[in-house]
């Protein structure tokens, strides 16, 4: 009996809310009647886990906004107060930095997957311009966080970058000037950086998340085989044939990728949050000092591909403007994928080699262009310093030029090759 009240009582408290917002019928929107391809694999666990990282790296920064102090003579100090004397401080400090990796880490692992199995195609370029959107303003958030530390990684690193804005013609010098607040990184910067980090980007964000998944929901999911699901449908229910409920099939199905990176994600706060010097330079435990330069300034390692392009594009009439340009355009590249593509297929299961030979030289650049950014311009002349020079350049600025041709080509290029790879036939039906 009263079990049958309360589900009673449940059951008008939904009615009364459904009255006055459209909760019941947005849950079987995008939820318990949205249909998703039955053959998603562990690629399809990115999207989720992005998901996932976000609202983790909101709540602890919300957390950390607490005791921070957006000051240059505090900001350190209170970095290091959080660190030793706040409950619970040094957890959600290491959970919020190794959070910023990650978080590249499953973007990546996400656009990726794009790539292999062609979810920027029609009917999804908006699908994919909205995440290329997602992953340059998620580059903002990460450069202008990095600045908040105030150690003195974060205070050079924003030097350089913000420097290289001048060498944009015309507009650059004033760029640079409304970055800083300051004819030089100061406390005007730290505060502008924070209210960047903090206010205006997630917001942005947000919104671009929320679109992002709209307009996924709208046109349904890709899948390994890039066959629309939409194309077969029940003809009494109208339901894919190839679809299962979202909920609560994936939702269960993700929580196993949820579990695993959880696990790897622990790990990693827990006994290795520095990872080498890779999410946490040592030289940014130490306070800026605006008189003292590091011997060796690099960004944090889910920058230095496209540092890499930068450095390896040689400045005219000293003018570093045609490396940045480089830099701008190997992010910005990702954005024409949906019409650069001209294969009539999808799916890396039923393109040729030509492609799948394009795609893993591309990779490779990538990781190679990311090693060299973490590294000084001079590491690989140091054993050999009779060979260092090769026409004009060390031999690491040499190959790194050679894998930022690589890397441009593979965009510039993908016209021709997918055009000219010979495909296998893409069956009607979505596969096992």
């Amino acid at each position: 009996m009263a079990n049958n009240k309360l589900q009673q009582a449940s059951t008008n408290l939904l009615g009364w809310v459904d009255e006055r917002f459209p909760l019941t019928s947005n849950v079987k929107a995008h939820l318990t009647e949205y249909y998703a391809p039955k053959n998603f694999n562990f690629w399809y666990f990115f999207g989720s886990l992005a998901l996932l990282v976000l609202v983790l790296q909101i709540l602890t920064g919300i957390f950390l906004t607490m005791n921070y102090k957006p000051e240059a003579t505090l900001a350190f100090a209170s970095v290091e107060y959080i660190m030793r004397d706040v409950s619970w401080g040094r957890l959600i400090r290491y959970m919020h930095s190794t959070g910023a990796s990650m978080f590249f880490v499953v973007v990546y692992l996400h656009m990726f997957r794009g790539l292999i199995y062609g979810s920027y195609r029609t009917p999804r370029e908006l699908i994919w311009l909205f995440g290329v959107g997602i992953f340059l303003v998620l580059m903002g958030e990460a450069f202008f966080g990095y600045l908040l530390p105030w150690g003195q990684m974060s205070y050079w690193g924003a030097q350089v970058i913000i420097n290289l804005f001048t060498s944009i013609p015309f507009i650059g010098p004033d760029i640079s000037l409304w970055l800083r607040g300051d004819y030089t990184v100061s406390d005007a910067t730290l505060n502008r950086f924070f209210a960047f980090h903090v206010i205006a980007l997630p917001l942005v964000l947000l919104g671009l998340v929320v679109a992002h998944l709209i307009a996924l929901h709208e046109v349904g999911s890709n899948n390994p085989d890039g066959v629309e699901i939409k194309k077969h449908k029940d003809p009494k229910t109208k339901i894919p044939l190839d679809g299962i409920p979202f909920h609560p099939y994936y939702t269960v199905k993700d929580l196993v990728g949820v579990s695993v990176f959880l696990i790897v994600f622990s790990a990693i706060i827990f006994f290795a949050p520095e990872m080498g010097g890779y999410f946490l330079e040592a030289n940014n435990f130490i306070p800026a000092d605006p008189l003292k330069t590091p011997p060796h300034i690099a960004p944090v390692w889910y920058f230095t591909p496209y540092y890499s392009i930068l450095r390896a594009v040689p400045p005219i009439l000293n003018s570093q403007f045609p490396g940045v340009a480089a830099m701008g355009l190997s992010v910005v590249s990702f954005a024409f994928l949906p019409w650069l593509d001209r294969s009539p297929v999808k799916s890396i299961r039923y393109r040729g080699n030509l492609y799948k030979k394009w795609l893993a030289a591309f990779v490779v650049s990538f990781l190679i262009l990311g090693y060299l950014g973490t590294e000084p311009s001079n590491v690989w002349g140091q054993f050999a310093p009779e060979t260092l020079i090769v026409g004009g350049a060390d031999r690491a600025t040499v190959v790194a030029r050679i894998f930022s041709l690589v890397y441009f080509s593979f965009f510039a290029l993908m016209p021709w090759y997918t055009k000219k790879d010979k495909t296998k036939p893409v069956p009607e039906r979505v596969t096992a």
